[in-house]
C-alpha cells in the first residue's frame, strides 16, 4: 500500500507512482478528495490520469474506475498500449473498470428536476463492482457541455465533487484550459482540493512540457514549474534540486584514465564525486579523454553513463578502438551505457528530465556529458539547467565529466566562464600553431583541494591512448611539435660538438703529457749519465790524489835515505 501521509503533515495522501511527482507533492494526491488536472490539448492530462489508475492497480493494490466522456474504452486501451499499459488485462482481472459515457448536447434537455443522478448511479455501480479506491473523470468539460444554465452547472459541479468526497474516493478530474483562468468554467479549480496545471510550450520550435501544483489544501508542496517527460516509459517529473549545499564530500581520488594527467595531480587522480570541466577547441581530443575516463571507471568496477549529443554510441566505440579502447566490450558487460540524443530533440528542461530518469534507473558511479556546449538557448537558461544537473550528480556522489567546445582561438566561451566557478576541476585543451603545424597542449587550470602542476604539457593521441610528454623548455619558452624536435636536435648537436671538443682537448693534453714525460725521461737519463761521469771523475781524482800521496811518501823516503 502507498504511504498515507508524510512526516510533515497529517493529511492522508495517495501515491501516484509517477516518478518525481510524489516528491513534488510530498507524498502524492490527497486521499479521498478530488484533484483537478488541467491544461491545454496535448499536454498529457489523460495519460497522467491513466498512469494514476494503472499504478494504483498494479503497484498499490487499489482498483480504479476510468470514466471517459470522449474516448471509447477500446481507443483508450490502444492509445496507452505503447507505454506498456495493458488496460484490457487489468479489466479482465477486475483491477480496473472503464466506462465510456456518451454526451450529446442535442440529446440533453434541461427541465424540471434534471440533474446528474443517473451519472452518480452509473459511477457508483462501477466503483462497487470492483471495490475501487481511485476514480478518473476525463474530461469534465465534455460532461457539462450540454448545460446552458450557469447556475445549474455550478450546482451540479459542486454536487459531483461532494459525492466523490462522501464516497471517500481519490479522484483525478481532467479539465481543459480556459481563457484567462485555469479551466473553462472557472469553478473547478476552486472546489478541487488539489489543482495541477500541465503546460506544453513551444519555444524556438522545441516543445517543453511543464507541471505546476497551483494549490494543495492542507499540505505543503513544491511551488515551482517542473519539467516532465512523456515517452515510451511513461511520465517522469523532474523536481527542482534542493537549494541547500549540505552534501557529503569524499576524500578518495579516482584515476582520470590518463596516467600523465594523474601524475600532474599530487593525489594521483581526481576526487570521487567531483565535477570536472574539460574544454577545448575542435580536434583537441575531448571525446577521447572522455572515453578514457569512462574506460577507467569500468576497469575499477564502476558503472558509467555517458550522455552524448553529437555522435552515436557506435561511432564513439569505433573511434575509441583507434586509441586501443574497447568501449563496446564494456557496453556488452553492462558497465557502460550510452544515451545519445540530438540537442534539438528536446528543450533544455526535457533533456534534464530525461537525464534525471536515466540516472535513476541505471544508478551510475560516473557520468559523462559530451558536450554541454551542444545545448542551445538563452545563456541564463543553459546555465540554470547545467547547474541543476551538477547539483543532482553531486547530491548522489557521482563523479562527472563535462566536455565543452570552445570557439577557435577563444580563451573561454560564455559556458566555460559561467560554469568554471561551479566545477571542482577545469582542464583546458589548446592547439598551438607554430612552424606550419598545430600541436596539442593541456592546461590544468584548477583542481580544488588537490595540489597540482602548473606546467603546460604537450600530449599526443597514440594507438595506445593519450600520452603526455614531459615539458620541454627552450630558450624561447615551452616548445612543442617539430620545434621541440628541432631544438632537441640542435641541443644534441651542440652537446656532441662540446663533447668532441672536450675529447680533442683531452687527446692534446695526453700528447703534451707524453711529450713532457719523454723529455723528462731524456733529461733524467742525461742527468744520470752526468752523475755517472761525475762519480768516475771523482773516483779517478781520488786515485790520482792517492797516487800523488804515495809518490810523495816514496820521494820523501828516498830523500831521507840519501842523506
Amino acid at each position: 500500500m502507498p504511504p498515507e501521509a508524510t512526516p510533515s503533515t497529517s493529511l492522508p495522501k495517495l501515491a501516484t507512482g509517477i516518478s518525481g511527482f510524489d516528491d513534488v507533492t510530498l507524498g502524492g494526491l490527497p486521499a479521498g478528495r478530488p484533484s483537478l488536472i488541467c491544461g491545454a490539448a496535448g499536454c498529457g492530462k489523460t495519460l497522467f490520469a491513466v498512469t494514476f489508475l494503472v499504478n494504483g492497480a498494479t503497484r498499490y493494490g487499489e482498483p480504479g474506475v476510468f470514466m471517459s466522456f470522449e474516448e471509447r474504452a477500446e481507443d483508450l486501451a490502444a492509445n496507452v498500449a505503447s507505454l506498456g499499459y495493458d488496460l484490457d488485462g487489468l479489466v479482465a482481472e477486475g483491477k480496473l473498470a472503464i466506462d465510456h459515457v456518451r454526451v450529446e448536447r442535442s440529446e440533453i434537455e434541461e427541465s424540471g428536476e434534471y440533474d446528474l443522478e443517473g451519472l452518480f448511479v452509473r459511477l457508483g455501480y462501477a466503483v462497487d463492482s470492483i471495490g475501487a479506491k481511485r476514480v478518473v473523470l476525463d474530461t469534465i468539460e465534455t460532461l457539462f457541455s450540454g448545460f446552458t444554465d450557469p447556475a445549474l452547472l455550478r450546482a451540479e459541479l459542486r454536487r459531483l465533487f461532494g459525492w466523490i468526497k462522501e464516497r471517500g474516493l481519490t479522484a483525478v478530474i481532467t479539465g481543459e484550459r480556459g481563457e484567462g483562468q485555469l479551466t473553462r468554467q472557472g469553478l473547478e479549480e476552486y472546489v478541487s482540493d488539489c489543482v495541477v496545471l500541465l503546460d506544453n510550450r513551444v519555444e524556438d520550435q522545441i516543445t517543453t512540457r511543464r507541471l505546476r501544483v497551483v494549490k494543495y489544501r492542507g499540505s505543503a508542496h513544491g511551488t515551482n514549474e517542473y519539467p516532465f517527460l512523456i515517452d515510451a516509459d511513461g511520465i517522469s517529473v523532474l523536481p527542482v534540486t534542493s537549494s541547500g549545499l549540505d552534501r557529503p564530500a569524499s576524500s578518495e581520488t579516482v584515476s582520470s584514465g590518463v596516467p600523465g594527467l594523474d601524475a600532474m595531480l599530487r593525489g594521483g587522480g581526481l576526487f570521487r564525486g567531483s565535477s570536472i570541466l574539460l574544454s577545448g577547441v575542435a580536434g583537441t581530443g575531448k571525446t577521447t579523454f572522455a572515453s578514457q575516463f569512462a574506460a577507467a571507471a569500468c576497469r575499477r568496477g564502476e558503472r558509467c553513463l555517458s550522455f552524448v549529443f553529437e555522435e552515436s554510441a557506435q561511432e564513439i566505440c569505433r573511434n575509441a578502438r583507434s586509441v586501443g579502447l574497447d568501449l563496446a566490450g564494456w557496453v556488452d558487460q553492462g558497465w557502460l551505457r550510452f544515451e545519445a540524443a540530438r540537442p534539438s530533440l528536446y528543450g533544455l528542461e526535457m533533456h534534464l528530465a530525461r537525464m534525471h530518469r536515466d540516472i535513476d534507473r541505471f544508478r551510475p558511479d560516473v557520468v559523462v556529458v559530451d558536450p554541454i556546449s551542444a545545448f542551445r538557448g538563452p545563456g541564463t537558461e543553459v546555465h540554470a539547467t547545467l547547474l541543476r544537473m551538477m547539483d543532482l550528480l553531486k547530491s548522489r556522489g557521482i563523479t562527472a565529466l563535462f566536455t565543452s567546445l570552445r570557439a577557435d582561438g577563444a580563451i573561454a566561451n560564455g559556458t566555460d566562464q559561467g560554469l568554471s566557478s561551479l566545477m571542482d576541476a577545469w582542464i583546458k585543451l589548446e592547439e598551438v600553431e607554430a612552424n606550419g603545424e598545430r600541436n596539442r597542449c593541456l592546461y590544468l587550470i584548477k583542481a580544488r583541494g588537490l595540489s597540482h602542476s602548473n606546467q603546460v604539457r604537450e600530449y599526443r593521441i597514440t594507438d595506445t591512448g593519450i600520452e603526455l610528454i614531459e615539458p620541454y623548455i627552450g630558450p624561447e619558452g615551452v616548445l612543442t611539435g617539430t620545434a621541440r624536435l628541432t631544438q632537441a636536435a640542435r641541443e644534441q648537436a651542440a652537446a656532441a660538438r662540446r663533447r668532441q671538443e672536450g675529447e680533442r682537448r683531452q687527446r692534446e693534453l695526453a700528447r703534451r703529457r707524453a711529450a713532457l714525460e719523454r723529455q723528462i725521461g731524456e733529461l733524467r737519463a742525461a742527468l744520470e749519465v752526468e752523475e755517472e761521469e761525475a762519480r768516475l771523475l771523482l773516483a779517478q781524482e781520488g786515485h790520482h790524489e792517492a797516487a800523488l800521496a804515495s809518490d810523495a811518501v816514496a820521494v820523501a823516503a828516498r830523500r831521507g835515505a840519501a842523506e
